[in-house]
C-alpha cells in the first residue's frame, strides 16, 4: 500500500469545462457537493482506501522563522496566489492507477448545474514512496 495525497486547488489548476466558482452555486449544488465528497470518503472507508480529508477556507497567511528570540514574520494573506489550497485526501491505495483512478472519480464530484466539475487534482505520492513501487 502506498499513500498518495490528492490537492483540491482553488486556482493554478487548467480550468474545468464546469468553472463556475462555489461562491456562485445554489445552495442545494453546495450540499450536492459535500454529499457527493463525504459518500465518495465512506466508500474508500469501507474498501480500507481513506486515511484522511479536509476542507480548507482560503483565507491564510504565510509564516516563517526571524531568529532566535524573535517573534514569527508573517505575511499574507495572498489570496491571489494560484496554488491556494482548497482541501485535501489522503488514500492508502495498491498503486499509482489505483490513485489516478480515484482521483478521476473525486474529480466528478457535481458542481453548478449539477453537472460534473471535472476539476483537476493534483495526485502526489508521499515521500520516499515511488509511484511505480507499487505497481
Amino acid at each position: 500500500m502506498a499513500k498518495y495525497l490528492l490537492l483540491k486547488h482553488y486556482r493554478g489548476a487548467p480550468t474545468p469545462p464546469n468553472d463556475v466558482p462555489m461562491e456562485r452555486w445554489a445552495p442545494e449544488e453546495v450540499t450536492a457537493h459535500v454529499q457527493y465528497m463525504e459518500d465518495f470518503a465512506a466508500r474508500l472507508r469501507e474498501t480500507g482506501e481513506y486515511v484522511d480529508s479536509q476542507a480548507l477556507s482560503p483565507e491564510g497567511l504565510f509564516v516563517r522563522y526571524d531568529g532566535p528570540g524573535r517573534p514569527p514574520v508573517t505575511d499574507g494573506p495572498f489570496l491571489e496566489t494560484k496554488d491556494l489550497i482548497a482541501g485535501w485526501m489522503v488514500i492508502d491505495v495498491e498503486s499509482h492507477q489505483r490513485a489516478l483512478e480515484l482521483a478521476g472519480e473525486l474529480s466528478a464530484a457535481p458542481g453548478a448545474g449539477g453537472d460534473p466539475i471535472h476539476e483537476w487534482l493534483e495526485v502526489r505520492p508521499f515521500y520516499g514512496v515511488s509511484p511505480d513501487a507499487t505497481e
